[in-house]
């Protein structure tokens, strides 16, 4: 099994954040993205994670920002430490397949989502009230329902706890009219795009997150892009409405945690090596299909 990076710590560059699971560092203008093998369930980092998770979510980003550039443009400079500045090549070992060098664009406030099935904080909302996230839909609809049309969710960030959904109108309030238009266009379009993709290939996209920044006062794309950690992907073969489907994704970390007396708050538990061992084989399974 291949080493377990749980956080980076280099001396010579500066780090200016540590997220739940990517350690960004500044680097001659630019920034330097390094993905770890950290897990989080319910809002909580866990004490271990799950071995080449990163480079998972790292060489599926890298697929799909190339496969939508004709859509977007995206932030990456290079993904090979030969072509990084010389203070990241001595430390390739760490940053082989796990990393990006990346531009500094200045993050939208705002978490752009598609849903194109009813899962998760959707389904819940729309057993209640008949919507999701404020946008009426149709009646009769159940759990995992295909949506006739994809819909744009957006939330804010929260840099702790649950993001908050949000309609249209509030964020063309947060970041402007034309620049929320246009990330919501955007949106729908990788979206559409790439659930065309992934269902060649026996994977249907429930849905996705995405982000969004200005770089020489162009919209990009930033950060992660169709990965386990951002998106629901299901086994086309295996789908049927009317119950949850199981995920390619944490989900089996989840489940685990469920069966647990923990209170979802800090420390969280240490996870069993059969749960971390299926998880990691799950990542595994979802690259295979998707970028082959």
């Amino acid at each position: 099994m291949e080493q377990m990076v749980m956080r980076t710590d280099f001396d010579n560059m500066k780090l200016i954040r540590r997220g739940k699971v990517r350690d960004v560092y500044d680097i001659e203008d630019n920034l330097l993205i390094v993905v770890t093998d950290r897990v989080s369930a319910f809002d909580v980092v866990l004490p271990n994670g799950i071995p080449g998770k990163g480079r998972v979510l790292n060489m599926i980003s890298e697929y799909w920002f190339s496969q939508m550039k004709d859509i977007v443009e995206n932030h990456i400079i290079a993904t090979d430490p030969d072509q990084y500045p010389e203070a990241a090549r001595k430390h390739k070992a760490v940053l082989e397949g796990r990393s990006m060098l990346v531009k500094k664009a200045e993050p939208l406030p705002v978490e752009c989502i598609v849903r194109g099935y009813l899962s998760g904080s959707g389904w819940k909302e729309y057993k209640s009230s008949g919507t999701v996230c404020g946008i009426k839909l149709p009646a009769g609809l159940v759990d995992s329902s295909r949506l006739d049309e994809p819909v744009f969710t957006p939330s804010t960030k929260a840099e702790e706890g649950h993001d908050i959904n949000i309609g249209f109108e509030e964020m063309a309030r947060i970041v402007g009219k034309e620049t929320a238009e246009q990330a919501s266009n955007i949106a729908l379009k990788v979206y559409t795009n790439a659930r065309e993709m992934a269902e060649k290939k026996g994977i249907i996209i429930a849905d996705t997150k995405m982000e969004f920044g200005i770089f020489d006062n162009k919209l990009i794309i930033i950060d992660e892009l169709l990965t386990p950690d951002s998106s629901r992907f299901w086994s086309a073969q295996d789908y049927a409405p009317g119950r949850p489907q199981d995920s390619f994704d944490k989900q089996i970390v989840r489940d685990y945690l469920l069966t647990l007396d923990w209170d979802k708050t800090y420390p969280g538990p240490e996870l069993p090596q059969e749960i971390v061992d299926k998880t990691a084989a799950r990542y595994n399974a979802i690259l295979d299909i998707l970028t082959k």
